[in-house]
């Protein structure tokens, strides 16, 4: 099966994650597509095929003949797509000799009969990139789900592949062939939630180092993220009726505010890019009695990261005294009374930078793949977390790479068929190194 076909069946699963279920998978949806790509993996030769009880599927490619002892390797990707956007009933888009200009998404269905949205070259400027390639969009009415069933497609389709080589050599025992190792797949259910590495079996999964693909540009290899940690301001105000409040009222919102104001303004997701770390404001709510702050910090310096909680921890410490408080709390202690603004700081992920610099081969390998077969590698410090840190860090090391996808998490999500088969390309040269 052609990688596009494969990749447009896929997306007609509806597999949204749910952050607010406490279940694994969190949606009972991500069953249906795990059941049918462990079918398929079993239709296609792969061995020790099994979905668990966690909605996790797994299959091996196993080693040809005289290959037996080469390095086992794996290729993982994710089932979920975003809840940040309706993922319901995908209406692809298929633009074959895309033009590079701007896209319009769901003509004569919006507003007045006007499009329902448009993809701008502006907004996205590598579009230019993709002109004269058969470009597939979103109709604007929900997510494509390129992210990430365009590398499970071209997963799939590189195994798929390998396996039908890997039985004609059989055939003609095995003459002329350039073998292979083992090689191990895994989809995950609930990658989008920050779960997807939570319960891979790597007892089962027996790979030395592996490869998530779910990135964007097809030459991309990135194994940089940053250093990340979530941090909760709670802020306990005083409240007495207005007319009775001088010297007495203590606002928690206006008190909250000022927190906000005291974090620098020049160091947001707005106004920082490359290795460039920063808070983010995520969430606030609050009244006068009470009021609560949600960050997300974020580095990819591990010196500057923990610098960034400690600067945290100063304002805390600094508006309690300012307001009457006198400590401040972190996750693992109790709020201490009388405090005015509590903070919790609870670890997330780190940086996988300091995993793979110990296993050069798996950046070496990818990187003569992927220039193998003409597509220049690149590799840009990836602004977010992926489930390869969390493995990483688990002891598989997982760098990530492209898919040909572009846009995610929104109705301007993008891929492109010739980026997808450069995909498959660079999959197979690995599997083959």
């Amino acid at each position: 099966m052609k990688v596009q076909d494969r990749f447009l069946k896929y997306v007609s699963f509806t597999t949204t994650s749910d952050e607010n279920s406490e279940t694994c998978p969190s949606t009972d949806c991500q069953f249906a597509l795990g059941k049918y790509l462990a079918q398929e993996l079993a239709e296609i030769g792969l061995q020790q095929v099994k979905i668990d009880e966690n909605c996790y599927v797994y299959g091996l490619l196993p080693a040809t003949a005289g290959h037996e002892d080469d390095t086992p390797i794996g290729f993982i990707s994710h089932m979920d797509t975003s809840p940040d956007f309706s993922g319901v009933n995908p209406k692809p888009q298929i633009i074959e000799n895309y033009d590079g200009n701007d896209v319009i998404l769901g003509a004569g269905r919006g507003q007045n009969g006007g499009p329902i949205a448009v993809l701008k070259v502006a907004d996205f400027p590598t579009l230019k990139t993709l002109k004269g390639r058969t470009l597939i969009t979103t109709d604007g009415t929900t997510l494509l789900g390129a992210d990430d069933k365009a590398g499970i497609a071209e997963i799939v389709t590189a195994i798929e592949e390998l396996a039908e080589t890997d039985r004609h050599a059989e055939s003609r025992g095995y003459e002329n062939l350039n073998g292979h190792g083992d090689i191990w797949v895994c989809f995950t259910p609930d990658e989008e939630i920050g779960r997807g590495a939570d319960k891979v079996d790597l007892e089962y999964f027996k790979a030395k180092y592996a490869y998530t693909v779910d990135g964007g540009y097809e030459g991309d290899i990135a194994y940089e993220n940053f250093n990340a940690a979530s941090a909760k301001f709670m802020v306990h105000g005083k409240s007495v009726h207005p007319g009775e409040a001088k010297g007495i009222m203590k606002n928690a919102s206006l008190i909250a505010a000022e927190i906000a104001m005291a974090l620098p303004a020049d160091e947001t997701p707005a106004t920082t890019e490359g290795h460039q770390g920063f808070y983010h404001l995520t969430d606030m709510k609050g009244d006068v009695e009470n009021a609560t702050l949600w960050y997300i910090v974020r580095d990819h310096d591990k010196k500057r990261f923990e610098e960034r909680q400690e600067f945290l921890r100063k304002i805390a410490a600094e508006f309690n005294a300012k307001f009457g408080g006198t400590a401040f709390a972190d996750a693992d202690k109790n709020r201490a009374g009388g405090n005015i603004v509590e903070l919790e700081l609870k670890h997330s992920y780190s940086n996988m930078l300091e995993v793979i610099e110990k296993c050069p081969e798996v950046l070496e390998r990818a990187r003569a793949a992927i220039e193998a077969v003409g597509v220049e590698p690149v590799s840009e410090p990836v602004r977010g977390g992926t489930d390869g840190a969390k493995l990483s860090f688990m002891g598989l090391p997982c760098p990530n790479l492209g898919t040909g996808g572009y846009g995610y998490h929104g109705p301007f999500e993008h891929v492109t068929i010739e980026g997808m088969e450069a995909v498959v390309k660079i999959i197979k040269k690995i599997a083959l190194s």
